[in-house]
């Protein structure tokens, strides 16, 4: 009778402690994903200064004409020369960068509500050759 009682105690506590490590079968809900809170782009300096950049390190630019902070003014054939910054559906604003909505439906990042563009004449990390096309045209800087 003992042993029977040692015995049932062992079964009694193991299948406790599996229990407590989730492993009971329960159906206990997965951890929540963590939101993205990555900025979209990033600070580096250089011998003009700081300057704002994507995350692969292409120049990032702003357009004179972009002035309310909640629309960009380059759209259909401007977007040729001009890429803006794509922003996911799902993006949200994190610190001085805002998404805003395109006239097309999409969205795009902007920095302190400046929406941010590429330029395709930057062929390498680091080249501002974008400037040169027109003065309306500037690189982001993180003071704009």
């Amino acid at each position: 009778m003992f042993r029977f009682i040692i015995a049932a105690a062992v079964i009694a506590l193991s299948s406790g402690h599996a229990l407590a490590n989730g492993h009971g079968g329960g159906d206990a809900p997965p951890p929540p994903k963590p939101e993205a809170t990555t900025a979209p782009a990033k600070v580096v300096l250089t011998k003009q200064g700081p300057k704002l950049v994507d995350l692969n390190g292409m120049t990032l630019y702003t357009y004179e004409r972009d002035t309310t902070g909640k629309t960009s003014n380059c759209n259909g054939k401007c977007t040729e020369s001009w890429v803006p910054l794509a922003a996911t559906a799902d993006a949200r604003a994190v610190g001085d960068f805002t998404v805003i909505n395109r006239n097309d439906g999409s969205k795009m990042w902007a920095y302190r509500y400046r929406p941010l563009y590429t330029s395709p004449a930057d062929k390498a990390p680091g080249d501002a050759n974008g400037t040169a096309t027109t003065l309306q045209w500037r690189i982001a800087r993180p003071e704009n």
